[in-house]
């Protein structure tokens, strides 16, 4: 008598769900921003190359004359940012119907080769004014790349940059509100994360180097881009 081997659990049998799910990497993509925030706006002239809601308002700032706000970095880096959503947009329309978790990948190396370059040339010119726009505008650019992904992926309240709408949402679902919260966990750990990796970041900032961030946060997105799963 012969018996048949068990039949493979869906996720198992399907290649999307390999690897890590996509909550858990935009959750830690979010505290990469935080890194990458703390880079730009403690290190490169107050300009964020991750929150560009920010930036916009920056540039209003830095256009009235306000001290400490530079026009040409809030501009390099909002301009790198729509390039990086257009090639994201692009990626996007390439594996449209296709596999999601090869396309998430795809992104997420590209981001990692980005920002490791902007750590590279950290270490290699500090403290130049070249670097600090280079470094804007490689930064930048990957997270247009990834904000272009991460739209089309259409995760709810993970969109790993802006939290506006997560915070709004939280509160305004909650017992003191509307009392119909489903995600408060979800919606929490966003939170969360991005204020570890500012944290995080402004540390490493304030008390080792400029590039030691960035090449942390290039080696996560390096990790994610490997594990990553294609099922939220």
């Amino acid at each position: 008598m012969t018996t048949e081997p068990p039949a493979p659990s869906p996720d198992a049998s399907d290649p999307e769900a390999r690897g890590m799910r996509l909550r858990a990497v935009l959750l830690v993509l979010t505290a990469v921003s935080g890194l990458i925030d703390a880079v730009s706006f403690l290190s490169l002239g107050q300009v964020f190359t991750a929150n560009m809601t920010g930036n916009v308002v920056i540039l209003g700032f830095a256009a009235a004359g306000a001290p400490g706000f530079s026009v040409a970095h809030t501009v390099t880096s909002l301009m790198a940012f729509l390039a990086g959503a257009t090639a994201g947009g692009r990626i996007a329309a390439r594996f449209r119907g296709g596999s999601r978790r090869t396309w998430t990948r795809v992104a997420l190396a590209m981001e990692a080769v980005l920002v490791g370059w902007a750590a590279v040339v950290a270490f290699a010119r500090p403290g130049t004014t070249g670097t600090a726009y280079t470094i804007i505008a490689l930064s930048a650019f990957a997270i247009g790349l990834r904000n272009a992904t991460v739209r089309k992926l259409s995760v709810p309240d993970l969109t790993t940059t802006v939290l506006t709408m997560t915070l709004t949402g939280l509160v305004a679902e909650s017992p003191l509100g509307s009392n119909t919260e489903r995600r408060a966990r979800r919606r929490i750990s966003a939170v969360l994360s991005l204020t570890a990796g500012g944290a995080l970041g402004a540390w490493l900032v304030l008390h080792q180097s400029l590039g030691i961030p960035l090449l942390l946060a290039a080696l996560t997105s390096g990790v994610l881009a490997v594990v990553a799963s294609g099922r939220e």
